[in-house]
């Protein structure tokens, strides 16, 4: 185990369960089809999108707002995959986005590192990469995680 996932849980969701659930759960919201999850193991998932002519802007890149929906859905992903699905209402507290390079038109892939899950707060940093593996953006979010259900904590998590 990496020193950077020692402390966080096993994850509890698999891709396919996640997208089942962002199908169901943000239909009216974004598109959720957009958002795919790649891949989850202990710490981090991968999300990808590619994008279509409505994610752009003009000057044919992507939008700004669709990039950062790309890192918030991921780390909303990361907190459910290893929390399990009883945290649907954590929500994003804090982000910092900077965005590094335009993006190459095509698909784009986030992999987005859960740092800590604690009872209450989630951290978690993204990075967007373009289809050569390019970064164009980076991102580090918190969400406010809802209390857990009456029981034991689940193991890997800390008291804030």
């Amino acid at each position: 185990m990496s020193e950077a996932t020692t402390g966080l849980p096993e994850p509890v969701m698999t891709p396919d369960q996640l997208n089942e659930f962002l199908a169901a759960a943000f239909q009216s919201e974004i598109n959720p089809t957009d958002y795919r999850v790649t891949d989850v193991r202990r710490g981090q998932v991968s999300v990808r999108l590619v994008p279509e002519a409505r994610h752009l802007r003009p000057g044919d890149t992507v939008a700004g707002p669709v990039l950062f929906a790309l890192v918030d859905v991921a780390a909303y992903v990361a907190v459910l995959s290893h929390s399990g699905p009883h945290n649907v209402q954590a929500v994003t507290t804090s982000a910092t986005t900077n965005f590094l390079v335009r993006p190459e038109l095509g698909p784009l892939g986030c992999t987005c590192r859960l740092l800590k899950l604690g009872r209450r707060l989630a951290v978690c940093d993204a990075i967007v990469h373009d289809q050569r593996g390019v970064a164009v953006l980076s991102a580090s979010l918190t969400y406010a995680v809802p209390p857990a259900p009456s029981g034991p904590a689940p193991s890997g998590t800390s008291q804030s």
